[in-house]
């Protein structure tokens, strides 16, 4: 059952590599793998209930549960900077933003567990440690998982920056449209031959060419407002 929790730990680390195509982001999200022990095996203390085979099986089940959290804010962190949002913003954003939908989906599998939990009905008491595991395990790694991962992602971030030796932040700059002005001079219109703007002539220094002017785009020819007729009587 350990090689298990390994082939499960490593087939999602190369899924979650391939999706963020990053090798680091992934291990943040499975940061919040460890956290869900400590809500198992409290869980099982208090209820006095043993960690046998079923009670694995739920943690099995919490490898592939308890990484949705961490998905969200590591996800949700990079989509905000992508819009050109600095780090420290985007992961103090993403926390809040995403509490709502990380505190549902953690609620709405401890409420469907619960029932097995309290061993109800014939033949429960054996998936009992199960529930319990899994409703233990999730409820400890959701509230970790709000303080832990953003703090090892601004972590690894800064180790990131660090062996690149490079210090910017790799949020993408902000795309702004271009105005009228910045156009043509970009294109470099000139106003007449010879003035302001007109562009130099090569050859001539004595390289056996003929001296030409570098050909330029015609001047965008702007009508002037006119003004509006009068009515007549």
């Amino acid at each position: 059952m350990g090689l298990a929790i390994v082939l499960a730990i490593g087939l999602i680390y190369m899924l979650l590599a391939s999706q963020f195509e990053s090798f680091v982001h992934p291990l943040t999200v499975l940061l919040s793998v460890p956290l869900c022990a400590i809500g198992v095996v409290l869980a099982l203390f208090l209820t006095g209930r043993a960690f046998g085979l079923t009670a694995f099986i739920g943690l099995l089940m919490l490898v592939g549960i308890v990484v949705k959290n961490g998905i969200l804010l590591v996800d949700y962190t990079n989509v905000l900077r992508g819009r050109g949002v600095a780090r420290d913003e985007a992961v103090l954003t993403a926390g809040p933003t995403r509490l709502r939908p990380i505190l549902m989906t953690a609620s709405a599998a401890v409420l469907g567990m619960l029932p097995l939990a309290t061993g109800l009905g014939k033949g429960s008491e054996t998936q009992a440690p199960m529930a319990t595991a899994v409703i233990g395990g999730l409820t400890t790694s959701t509230l970790l998982t709000l303080f832990v991962v953003p703090t090892v992602y601004t972590i690894f971030d800064d180790l990131a920056r660090f062996f690149r030796k490079d210090k910017r932040d790799l949020a993408a700059p902000e795309l702004v449209e271009p105005s009228v002005e910045a156009i043509e001079r970009e294109a470099g219109y000139p106003a007449e031959p010879g003035g302001a703007g007109y562009p130099p002539k090569v050859g001539g220094r004595g390289d056996g060419r003929e001296e030409r002017p570098i050909p330029t785009a015609p001047r965008l020819a702007i009508p002037e407002a006119q003004p509006p007729a009068e009515p007549a009587d």
